[in-house]
Parts: C-alpha cells; structure tokens; sequence
C-alpha cells in the first residue's frame, strides 16, 4: 500500500491507522503548500486533488476520501480490532467520522486556515476566521457532550474514530492554539502516547 500524504494535513490520521495496523506501506509525499495536489502527476492518482489517498498495490482505482479508507484499513484488518465487529458499532464509527471530516474540519479549520475558499473578499477574511473559530468551540463541544466511551470515544474502545478526532484536537491545540473541552484534551494527550501516533508524527517531521 501507499499512502499519498501532506504532512499536518488529515493524512496525518490514515497514516495513524497504518501504523497501528502494522503491514507494510509506503509514503508518498503531496507538498499542498507548493500545489502539488493540483498537478497532473497527483491528478492522475487523485482527480479531486487532496490528501488522503491511498493505493492499494492491486492495480486497482486508489481510494480516497478519509472515512471510506478508514472503514476500509478497519474491515480490511480485523485483527487490529480499529472497527467494532457489530453493526451498529460500526455505524457509530462511521457517524463519528462523518462529522469530523464533514462538519468539523471544513467549518471550523478549512474555514480558517484558508478563508479565501469561503468568501473573495479579502476584507472578509477576519469575519471568516472569527466564525470558524466560534464553530470549533461549538463542534467540540457536542463532541464532548456525545461521548460515549472511556479514554476512547466510543465505547467499543480504540478505532479507527481516535485517528480522524486526533487530528482536529491536534489542529486546535497545537496549531490554533485554542483549549480543548476536558474529555477531548484528555483524549489527545492518551493519543500523544500512543507509539503508532509518535511514529507517525515523526516520520511526518511533526512536533508531539
């Protein structure tokens, strides 16, 4: 398999779930910030032009999108027991990362980091920001309020879930800066310990 990734991006999380599993991969290396996502060597991987995607060594289309390459390393890799055995558990998972990818890191980072995306006007750039933070709190905090597990989000225990909520704790608290609800700063720092996360976070050239 290869891993097609930027480092500090949401890659950062199926590069997470790679280690834990513990098979062989490969790192393939999307610079975003010198547009390396919009030419035509990653188009030809990746026509939506964003990381993640993964190659799956078969010849086959690489899949992208991060719950569906999530679900697929959890269901693929049993063993590694990231995805619970039941239906409904593994609903819940899918329900937890579609409103981390979807809501979360759209409206409260991709909204500001890179404000431009929601609105040309550049005296509206401050208006952007102060609203995606405000929905960071927001998000968050329903975050916390749903928690349904113990150190883990859910109560199956570790999934592929933490990965994806890792990387917007991570973006908050280390890059933006802000504080975290308690259970969510608590699930970070259980992150941060974990062996998988440190490998990851190194070979990506990221401070723990």
């Amino acid at each position: 398999m290869k891993l097609y990734y930027s480092p500090g991006a949401c890659s950062v999380g199926i590069h997470i779930i790679l280690e834990e599993i513990g098979k062989p991969y490969e790192l393939s290396l999307v610079a975003l910030k010198e547009g390396a996502q919009s030419k035509p060597e990653y188009v030809a991987v990746n026509p939506k032009s964003k990381v993640p995607a993964l190659d799956l060594g078969d010849g086959s289309r690489a899949l992208t999108e991060f719950s569906a390459i999530a679900m697929y390393l959890g269901a693929a890799n049993p063993e590694a027991g990231l995805l619970p055995k039941d239906a409904l558990g593994q609903a819940r998972v899918l329900e937890a990362l579609d409103y981390i990818t979807g809501t979360v890191h759209p409206h409260a980072f991709t909204r500001q980091f890179r404000p431009y995306v929601y609105t040309t006007r550049e005296e509206d750039h401050p208006k952007a920001v102060e609203q995606a933070q405000a929905n960071a709190d927001k998000f968050f905090g329903v975050i916390d309020k749903l928690w349904a597990g113990d150190t883990w989000l859910l109560p199956h225990g570790y999934s592929v879930a933490d990965a994806a909520l890792f990387f917007v704790e991570h973006w908050q608290a280390r890059r933006v800066g802000k504080a975290l609800p308690p259970k969510l700063d608590a699930h970070l720092k259980a992150m941060l310990e974990r062996p998988a996360v440190r490998r990851a976070l190194e070979r990506e050239g990221m401070a723990a």
